[in-house]
């Protein structure tokens, strides 16, 4: 009987819906992987558990996007007054930006090899 509870468990849980925290979504994702990954779905139940991969992966996503637009990094303007800014790779301040290497110079004229 516990097999039968638990493939009910899993059938309910592909026609519910999809988990709002992203600790449960990823959970409930390799759930899904692994049943696809067993071999012992019909091809049915193989496509209901891929679209609920599919629903997953997307529920994820957006939960990510979500948080990565609340991150938020505090800057100074030129002012030094804090600024508070999207996190982003342009919003960083030059003084923060990784160094260039200068430029490689040609050699001088009377240095050609020929």
């Amino acid at each position: 009987m516990a097999k039968a509870d638990k493939a009910s468990k899993a059938d309910k849980a592909a026609e519910g819906e999809v988990p709002g925290q992203y600790g449960d979504v990823v959970s409930r994702l390799e759930e899904t992987v692994g049943r696809l990954e067993s071999g012992n779905l019909s091809l049915e139940d193989s496509l209901k558990a891929f679209e609920e991969g599919i629903r997953l992966v997307r529920r994820g996503e957006k939960l990510l996007t979500e948080a990565e637009q609340r991150i938020e990094q505090l800057l100074q303007d030129e002012d030094g007054n804090d600024v508070v800014a999207p996190l982003s790779v342009s919003a960083r301040p030059a003084a923060q930006a990784a160094p260039r290497a200068p430029a490689p110079r040609p050699p001088p004229e009377d240095d050609v090899p020929f």
